[in-house]
Formats: structure tokens, C-alpha cells, sequence
């Protein structure tokens, strides 16, 4: 390998072009830039990135989905063991709040639970999103952001399934 560099004073070879001088003061460059010294200093690798980031939001996301839902079911069904579904609304089709008075305090629960749910969802939803966005945790922050987006059905589910069969045990028709 030839350099294409020449010091000054040395003989020309005839097949290099010949390079042009630099200015008067200015610092003498190589024509070709600067050449990679041999056995250099390399920067670093980066340390792996941590998946904290997708854990977190993993959890937060399977305690929306099913912790939430799962208490407030269990609360849905005291409820539609106290209160038939026949009482919660009037002759005209209006909502009756006052015949949940007997249950006020699990119905108080149930929207404790409705909102920590809502609440853990979104973190579990925007803390997925950043997770994979920065590769902290990809594939939990994937995970994350489909089992937040599913926890609302899951929840109304079981609620109104509990509160359907609590409602069926304690005001049977037939019986």
C-alpha cells in the first residue's frame, strides 16, 4: 500500500498527482485527511439498556387488567346480591340512584377500584409506549400496552357478569 502522502523535500513519484501547497501559515494537513491511528482508542460500548421501564409497566398493566376487575367483580357481586336490577330504575327508565344505599359502601369500593384501574392502565399504556420506544424492555412494554388496552372490557365484563349473577341468586324469578 503506497501513501499518498509525500514529505516535503522528498522526490515526487510520477504516478501520484502532485498536491497543490497550502497558504502561507496555514498547518500542513495530509492530502488525504488524517489516517486512523493503528490500535486507537475506541469509545466504549454502551452498557445494555435496563427493561425496568417494560417490568414496571408490565405490572402496572396486569394489576388494571386483572386485580381491578377482579375486586371490583367480587364487589358487583355483593351489590347484585342486595339490589335488584328491577329497583335501580323507576316506571320511566330513570336511574335510581337511592336504591343503592344499602351497598353505598361497595359501591364506593367498586369505583375505587374502577378508577385505580384507569389510572394503572394509562401508566401501563404511555409507560409500554416509552419502553419501547427507548428499547428498555421491548417486548414487556409490547405486552404491556395490549393488556392495558384490553383492561376496560375485562372490567365492565366482570363487573356486569357478577353483578348479573348476584342479581340471579338472590331475586330469582322462578322461584
Amino acid at each position: 500500500m503506497t501513501d499518498p502522502f509525500v514529505p516535503p523535500g522528498a522526490p515526487v513519484p510520477q504516478d501520484l498527482p502532485v498536491p497543490q501547497a497550502p497558504p502561507p501559515g496555514a498547518y500542513g494537513v495530509p492530502v488525504g485527511g488524517y489516517q486512523a491511528p493503528v490500535g486507537g482508542y475506541s469509545a466504549p460500548s454502551a452498557p445494555p439498556a435496563s427493561r425496568g421501564m417494560g417490568a414496571v409497566s408490565l405490572v402496572a398493566a396486569l394489576i388494571a387488567a386483572l386485580v381491578a376487575p377482579a375486586v371490583a367483580g367480587v364487589l358487583a357481586l355483593q351489590i347484585g346480591l342486595a339490589v335488584s336490577v328491577n329497583d335501580l330504575f323507576d316506571r320511566s327508565g330513570d336511574f335510581v340512584i337511592a336504591a343503592l344505599f344499602p351497598v353505598r359502601i361497595e359501591t364506593l369500593w367498586a369505583e375505587i377500584m374502577f378508577w385505580l384501574g384507569t389510572v394503572l392502565g394509562l401508566f401501563g399504556v404511555i409507560g409500554g409506549i416509552v419502553a419501547v420506544a427507548r428499547r428498555r424492555g421491548r417486548g414487556m412494554g409490547i405486552a404491556a400496552i395490549v393488556i392495558a388496552a384490553l383492561g376496560p372490557g375485562i372490567f365492565f365484563l366482570a363487573v356486569a357478569i357478577m353483578y348479573g349473577i348476584g342479581n340471579g341468586i338472590a331475586f330469582d324469578p322462578m322461584a
